[in-house]
C-alpha cells in the first residue's frame, strides 16, 4: 500500500467544531480510510492464513490453538513509522501463536508477509495457556454420559435434562507435578435461567483437557438445591407488580460526532487507535491530544489495557477452596466479550463494531457488536462560573460536558464486566469498570441467619443460599508517553508543617514535597498510607513557568488484598500487593499474572519482574494500577446485582499552558466531510 499525503485541515476542522474555536492549520499526513496500521488487530483473512501456515508445518496432528494474537512490532519501530510524513514503510506483520500438541505448549511466531514460521519452541516452565471456549464446551458435556454423575443427579430427585455444567480452573496449591485439568460443577435450571443461584452442591468432576476425559469424581453430600422462585431475570417473564418505568437516555441528533478511520478514532481534540485481543479485549494505543496553543498533537498514552483480573473467593472448604480465578489469563476477556445490545448496553448514538478471535481450530470467530463508541451527553458540567462581584453586573458562563466512550462487556461465568474508556476534552482519560451479573452462591441447609452456628463465608441472601465473599482486582497496563517516551514517576507528598512565625495565629499548613522514584522499589505504593499526588512527568519538557509537563493518576476504588502472602492464590496474585507499580518498558512484560496463568506458581508476574529494581527515572516507563473491590454480598445483590462501578482518572497536570477547555463551544454535532480519495 502507498501512503496518502494530503492535508486534513478541513476534516479536523469539522471534527473540532463541536468543541473548539480553532485555527485552521495543515497537519502531517494521515492514513487513508481503512488503511493498515501496525497495531491493527488480526483480521479474518489473517487468522485463516495463520491456521494454514501452522497446519502445513504440523500436518495430520491433533493440534489446538490456545492463543492467536498480534505480535506487535517493537515500540521504536511503530513510533518511527508513525513519525514519517511520506509514504510509509510498513513493519512486518507477525502473529504470536500458542498451541497445544502432544500435551506440550508450543510458542510460535508466524510471519504473515512471508507466509512462514519464524520461530517455534516448547514452553518448559510452569503454567498452562488460555482455555479455549471449545474445550470448555466439550468438557461441560462429558458428565451427561458419565453414569456416576447421572446416578448422583437421580439421587437428588433432579431432572438431568435441566442440569447445566460449568468448568472452573483449579489454581495451584503446592503440587509438584500437574495436569491440565478443570473441575466441573453443576447447576439446576428448573423454573429459571438464573442457573448460578441454583448450585447442585457436593458433586465435583475433574476433567483432563488434554485427553478430554473425566479422571476424578466425588459426591460428598446431598444439600438442598436453592429454590428458583423469584430468581428469573428475563423481562418477558416478569409479573405484576412492576417497578418504576424509566425513560431511556435522549441523545442530541446530528451524527456520531467522531470519525472512525480504519482503527483510528478522531474525536474533538483526541486521536487514538482501537485494538482487540482474545486475552484482554479492547486495547487503546497511541492516544494523543491536540494542543490548541502549540497547534499540534501531543502524545499521552502509547498502549493501555486490562492486564489481569484476579477474583479469589473466600470459602476455604473442600468444594470451594480452588475458586481463585484469573479471568484474563485463564478465560480471556476477549473471547468472553459478548455482543452489545443497541439502545440498552449503548445509547442510540453509538457506533457498534465487530471483533474477531481464533477458535480452537484456528478459524476466525466473529463477535458482532463487540465494542461500541459513543458521545456521552450526561448533563454534566465541563466548567462554569457565576460572577456577582462586579457592581451592577452578573456574569454566568457554563459549558456542558460531552465525552467519548469506548465500551466492551466481558461475561466470565456469572459476572458481567463493563469496561469503559472515557476521553474528555479537558485532556483527561477516565477508566471505569462496572460489575454486574449474578453472584456466585453456595447451596446450604439454612433458611434464616439465626440457624447459622458456624462460619459460612458469606451472606445468607435467601433460603438455602449463601452468596460467598470475594474480591475483584483489575490491574491495568498503562504505557504512558507524556510528550515523549522519557518519563519519570513523581510522588508529590502533601506534608503538614508548623507555622514558626509567632506573630501569625495559624499553627499549621501543608505543602508539597516532591519525590522522584529512582527505581522500581521506590514506585511501589499502597494507596491511602500517605497523602500524595502521583504524577508521570516528562522531565525534559517544561511549561513556560518552568513546571514539568505531566499526567496525574487520580485513584478511585482502592482495596488491598487480605489473603496471607504465603497463601497459594496470593503468591500467584502477588501483583495486587501494591495499588501502583512502575516498571521500565519491556515488550514481553504485559501480563501482570504471567504469560501462562492457568495453574501458574507465581514465578512470572509483575511482582517478580520488579524485584530487579531497575532504574525508572527519565526512562520509557509503564504505570500499573489496580482497582480493587472487597465484596461482602447483601440481599440487594440477589438475584441480579445492580452495577457496582469503580475506576480512576489520568488527568493532565501542567501539561497545557492553560485550561484546554477555555474556548470550548457547544454546537450540534457536525456532519463530517467525506474522506478524500486515496490512491492504493
Amino acid at each position: 500500500m502507498s501512503g496518502c499525503p494530503y492535508s486534513i485541515a478541513s476534516r479536523m476542522a469539522s471534527t473540532f467544531s463541536l468543541f473548539f474555536s480553532i485555527f485552521i492549520v495543515t497537519f502531517s499526513p494521515t492514513l487513508c480510510l481503512n488503511q493498515y496500521h501496525p497495531l491493527d488487530p488480526l483480521t479474518q483473512s489473517e487468522f485463516n492464513q495463520i491456521k494454514s501456515i501452522i497446519q502445513s508445518s504440523y500436518p495430520s496432528q491433533n493440534l489446538t490453538f490456545q492463543y492467536v494474537g498480534l505480535d506487535e512490532p517493537e515500540k521504536s519501530t511503530v513510533l518511527l513509522w508513525n513519525s514519517k510524513s511520506t509514504a510509509k514503510s510498513y513493519p512486518p506483520r507477525r502473529a504470536s501463536v500458542v498451541t497445544r500438541l502432544n500435551k506440550q505448549t508450543h510458542e510460535i511466531i508466524v510471519d504473515l508477509s512471508t507466509h512462514s514460521i519464524l520461530s517455534s519452541k516448547v514452553h518448559k516452565g510452569n503454567g498452562y495457556p488460555l482455555l479455549t471456549v471449545d474445550e470448555q464446551t466439550l468438557a461441560n458435556e462429558l458428565p451427561f454420559n458419565y453414569q456416576p454423575f447421572i446416578q448422583s443427579i437421580k439421587r437428588r430427585g433432579l431432572n438431568i435434562s435441566q442440569v447445566v455444567c460449568s468448568g472452573f480452573t483449579v489454581g495451584w496449591f503446592g503440587e509438584g507435578k500437574t495436569r491440565r485439568i478443570i473441575k466441573i460443577n453443576s447447576f439446576y435450571t428448573n423454573g429459571t435461567v438464573n442457573l448460578f443461584v441454583r448450585p447442585v452442591e457436593g458433586i465435583t468432576l475433574v476433567v483432563d483437557l488434554d485427553i478430554m476425559k473425566i479422571v476424578q469424581y466425588s459426591d460428598r453430600a446431598v444439600v438442598p438445591v436453592p429454590k428458583g422462585e423469584g430468581t428469573e431475570y428475563r423481562a418477558s417473564k416478569q409479573k405484576r407488580p412492576f417497578g418504576p418505568r424509566l425513560n431511556g437516555a435522549s441523545v442530541l441528533s446530528g451524527g456520531e460526532g467522531f470519525v472512525l478511520d480504519g482503527n483510528i478514532i478522531r474525536w474533538a481534540n483526541w486521536v487514538f487507535h482501537l485494538g482487540f485481543d482474545v486475552r484482554t479485549g479492547t486495547i487503546i494505543s497511541q492516544a494523543s491530544i491536540y494542543d490548541l496553543d502549540k497547534k499540534k498533537y501531543r502524545r499521552v498514552l502509547y498502549r493501555g489495557f486490562v492486564s489481569e483480573l484476579f477474583v479469589p473467593y473466600m470459602n476455604p472448604t473442600a468444594d470451594w477452596y480452588y475458586k481463585t480465578f484469573f479471568d484474563n489469563g485463564e478465560f480471556g476477556f476477549g473471547q468472553t466479550t459478548v455482543s452489545l445490545e443497541p439502545l440498552t448496553d449503548c445509547p442510540n448514538n453509538a457506533k457498534l463494531i465487530d471483533a474477531y478471535y481464533a477458535s480452537q481450530e484456528g478459524t476466525p470467530v466473529k463477535i458482532s457488536n463487540a465494542i461500541c463508541i459513543f458521545e456521552r451527553h450526561a448533563g454534566n458540567i465541563l466548567w462554569r462560573h457565576t460572577e456577582v462581584t462586579i457592581p451592577d453586573e452578573v456574569i454566568t458562563e457554563v459549558r456542558s460536558e460531552v465525552t467519548l466512550v469506548v465500551r466492551m462487556i466481558a461475561v466470565v461465568g456469572n459476572y458481567d464486566y463493563i469496561i469503559d474508556w472515557e476521553f474528555k476534552p479537558s485532556g483527561s482519560i477516565k477508566l471505569e469498570v462496572g460489575l454486574t451479573g449474578v453472584l456466585e452462591t453456595e447451596g446450604v441447609t439454612y433458611t434464616h441467619k439465626d440457624q447459622i452456628k458456624e462460619e459460612v463465608y458469606g451472606t445468607l441472601v435467601t433460603d438455602n443460599t449463601i452468596a460467598v465473599n470475594h474480591d475483584h482486582f483489575l490491574t491495568y497496563y498503562l504505557d504512558l508517553d507524556v510528550d515523549g517516551e522519557a518519563n519519570s514517576f513523581v510522588k508529590n507528598n502533601l506534608v503538614t508543617k508548623r507555622v514558626t512565625d509567632r506573630s501569625i495565629p495559624r499553627k499549621s499548613y501543608w505543602t508539597v514535597v516532591s519525590e522522584t522514584a529512582k527505581t522500581e522499589s521506590d514506585a511501589k505504593i499502597h494507596l491511602g498510607l500517605k497523602q500524595s499526588e502521583l504524577v508521570v512527568v516528562n522531565p525534559n519538557k517544561r511549561t513556560k513557568p518552568g513546571n514539568s509537563v505531566g499526567y496525574r493518576l487520580i485513584p478511585g476504588s482502592v482495596a488491598a488484598p487480605l489473603l496471607l502472602e504465603d497463601d497459594y492464590p496470593q503468591i500467584r496474585g502477588a501483583f495486587t500487593k501494591y495499588n501502583v507499580w512502575v516498571t521500565p518498558y519491556n515488550k514481553s512484560e504485559k501480563w501482570a499474572g504471567g504469560k501462562y496463568v492457568d495453574q501458574s506458581r507465581g514465578g512470572d508476574t509483575l511482582a517478580v519482574w520488579s524485584l530487579r529494581d531497575r532504574e525508572i527515572e527519565n526512562k520509557d516507563i509503564v504505570l500499573w494500577y489496580t482497582i480493587g473491590f472487597h465484596h461482602a454480598p447483601c440481599q440487594e445483590d440477589f438475584p441480579m446485582m445492580p452495577t457496582l462501578s469503580g475506576g480512576f482518572e489520568l488527568r493532565p497536570t501542567n501539561f497545557f499552558e492553560r485550561s484546554p477547555v477555555l474556548k470550548v463551544r457547544i454546537t450540534p454535532p457536525p456532519k463530517h466531510a467525506d474522506s478524500p480519495n486515496c490512491t492504493k
